[in-house]
């Protein structure tokens, strides 16, 4: 027998290498197929992360309409107080027209005692 050329010899050994190399990712390729238990966890795991983002996302949902229905039950709140004091103005309209120009005779005097007090100070 002769020995094949140089070149021949090294393509041979390349080929023989990449094939042992193939061969090596076959069978931990059909390793991890038959490793029912390890695939299990995997698949746990990913379950496990997307129930977390589902459960987190649903409490957000759930604080969002908790807000909204405390803005709500506070408007609703605003308007019946809202209503309760057109109802007693309407029943002594007196009484709340004194006040209001009781008000506003005190805001005109504080503001012509402050003009006062700038020009002094000038």
């Amino acid at each position: 027998m002769t020995t094949p050329p140089e070149d021949d010899q090294q393509e041979l050994e390349k080929e023989i290498e990449q094939t042992r190399e193939r061969l090596g990712e076959t069978v931990e390729a059909l390793a991890a197929k038959v490793d029912v238990k390890a695939r299990a966890q995997q698949k746990l795991g990913q379950l496990t992360t997307q129930l977390k983002a589902k459960a987190t996302e649903a409490k957000d949902k759930v604080a969002g309409v908790g807000k909204q229905l405390q803005l709500q039950d506070k408007a609703n709140q605003a308007k019946q107080q809202a209503a309760q004091t057109g109802q007693q103005i309407k029943k002594r309209p007196i009484p709340a027209a004194t006040t209001a120009g009781v008000i506003g005779v005190l805001v005109l005097l504080f503001f012509t005692l402050i003009r006062r007090w700038m020009r002094s100070e000038k």
